[in-house]
């Protein structure tokens, strides 16, 4: 059945705080089926939801100067961007042998530690090396202790719960008490666009990581805006992450605790439009970067936040990612399943719906507000996964038919070698939008805007 407006969960409605009631006029078209991937919860909702959400603001902000629309086929591929790329034929790397569900002596816990720093936290908190011996030591332990053990190693560990258990508890609670998406708004500061119908002249400091941030401000990048991302020298980006959502952007890197390069970086945030930072609460505290001394310090900047438990509650301060945040939420548990030798085992999404939701909401939000700086002035917004997890939750899940749905991909040549990626779920007035340009080296460029930064784009060679 082809999508209709009515058939899109209203996620646009989330923005009215911002930007009052989005009129139907501005919601943005998105045809093609209303389903593919099929399962217990309507992940396709949430995926198409979110990304008309996005549309549908920068529809508001950029007037009529274009329709701006997008088709399933593209936004299921977007979402699985990481599953479509290619790099020199290469695909990417999944998740690390320590990594995954794991049962232990009374439930099942979900690890993460697939970047290097995690990896040593859960070694360290558990002695094992090898994913047989973290199997053996983990089944003699209660789930609630590796949890714990992991956590404060500062590895990532959480039990698997249902739903219910979840929503009952109070971490699930604090993230029940937020929207999808906050608003903190400001006066003055009234400061319009460089360029109508696009963010040409748009300045964006991207202090993101892993894929909900990136996919957000990537997103900005296809719109036209200047997206510097800068990320410390000491942890980079996993490469395939890096090249996944670094399309349209230019990647610099700078450690914080250097007086100098901190006060570049400050400095880039105060001749900025928006920043974004997707760290986890209180990490850029001590750096002044956090949002509310940056919004007390450039009263006209956009700032959105996002992370993983939310900025409130007892899991305010915790890392997360996707995968984690499903365990944790419920959704492990409702896509379990038992195999043909009668064992039971967790599941997951189809994609890493999560962060690629939580992305586009941020992005919605970060175009809203530059709608709304245009009249009355700037301000804040922020999202978590554990929240847009209680979306999804709470969808009511349609009448599922799966299918196949022919990839949305474009190919170019890179530094990295031939790149095939997923396009973008964007169209003008019937056409696609491209990215500017392919993703380069890591941390390649000065921490300048690219006005002054005299540095060439990388072009995009074709797409398909």
């Amino acid at each position: 059945m082809p999508v209709s407006l009515a058939d899109v969960p209203a996620l646009h409605e989330w923005l009215s705080p911002a930007l009052g009631r989005v009129p139907d006029e501005a919601v943005a078209r998105i045809d093609g089926p209303r389903t593919w991937w099929s399962g217990p919860l309507d992940v396709e909702g949430l995926a198409l939801g979110s990304v008309q959400a996005a549309l549908s603001a920068a529809q508001l902000l950029f007037g009529r100067a274009s329709r701006l629309s997008s088709d399933a086929a593209s936004v299921a591929s977007a979402f699985d961007s990481l599953g479509h790329l290619r790099v020199g034929g290469r695909a990417p790397e999944g998740f690390a042998p320590l990594s995954g569900y794991f049962p232990t002596r009374d439930g099942w816990v979900r690890l993460h530690a697939n970047y290097p720093q995690h990896e040593r936290a859960l070694r360290a908190a558990t002695g094992a090396t090898t994913k047989t011996e973290l199997s053996r030591a983990l089944a003699e332990l209660s789930a609630e202790d590796v949890a714990a053990r992991v956590t404060e190693a500062g590895g990532l560990a959480v039990v698997l719960r249902a739903a219910a258990a979840w929503r009952e508890s109070p971490m699930g609670r604090a993230v029940d008490e937020q929207p999808w998406i906050r608003f903190e708004l400001g006066e003055g500061g009234r400061r319009g666009l460089a360029e109508q119908g696009s963010l040409a002249g748009t300045r964006v400091l991207d202090l993101t990581r892993v894929i909900a941030g990136p996919v957000a401000t990537r997103l900005l990048a296809l719109f036209g805006a200047d997206v510097l991302r800068v990320d410390p020298p000491g942890n980079p980006e996993l490469l395939d992450q890096h090249i996944d959502a670094g399309f349209g952007k230019r990647s610099a890197v700078a450690d914080f605790a250097d007086p100098a390069r901190l006060a570049a970086v400050i400095e880039l945030a105060g001749s900025a439009d928006v920043v974004v930072s997707g760290y986890r609460p209180g990490a850029l505290r001590r750096f002044g970067l956090d949002a509310r001394s940056l919004r007390e310090r450039f009263p006209a900047l956009v700032v959105v936040t996002l992370d993983a438990w939310g900025d409130q509650g007892p899991w305010g301060e915790r890392r997360g990612f996707d995968s984690v945040v499903q365990s944790a939420t419920g959704i492990g548990e409702r896509y379990g399943r038992t195999d043909e030798h009668g064992s039971w085992r967790p599941g997951a999404l189809p994609v890493q719906a999560l962060d690629h939701a939580t992305g586009y909401g941020a992005a919605a939000a970060a175009l809203a507000l530059l709608a709304r700086r245009r009249e009355s002035g700037a301000g804040w917004a922020h999202l978590c996964l554990a929240r847009t997890a209680h979306l999804l939750l709470d969808l009511e899940v349609p009448e599922q038919t799966r299918r196949e749905l022919a990839g949305a991909e474009g190919e170019a040549a890179s530094s990295f070698g031939p790149l095939r990626f997923a396009l973008p779920p964007v169209f003008a007035d019937g056409a696609r939008l491209d990215y500017r340009s392919v993703p380069g080296p890591y941390g390649a460029d000065p921490l300048a805007w690219a006005s002054r930064a005299g540095r060439a784009s990388r072009p995009l060679t074709s797409g398909l």
